[in-house]
């Protein structure tokens, strides 16, 4: 799809789609970039003898960052309530990470 085609496409939905999509897009690029955080801790943690985050909270982050990673690449290529369904995933799932992992 050329940069043309894309635009067109883009331009078709409302500007509530599109600002949900790029507000969901944030939060997944959010999420992967605590996936690798969380990760590196752990490593780090392990290789220097400090308690750093446990198997569960490392799988949570990478199981939450596949799945919002999918979510938002389904929602960019779908118009209309499928795009509305998949952003609103994203910042579901992110939101449940939050509450089990952070602040639970």
């Amino acid at each position: 799809m050329s940069l043309d085609e894309y635009q067109e496409y883009a331009e078709r939905d409302g500007a509530v789609v599109r600002g949900l999509r790029a507000l969901s897009g944030a939060t997944a690029a959010g999420v992967v970039v605590l996936a690798l955080v969380v990760v590196g801790t752990a490593y780090l943690g392990g290789r220097r003898g400090f308690p750093g985050p446990g198997a569960v909270s490392v799988t949570a982050h990478i199981v939450a960052a596949i799945v919002v990673v999918l979510a938002q690449r389904f929602a960019d290529r779908r118009r209309g309530g499928a795009a509305i369904s998949c952003s609103v995933g994203v910042l579901l799932v992110t939101a449940a990470l939050l509450w089990t992992q952070w602040w639970g």
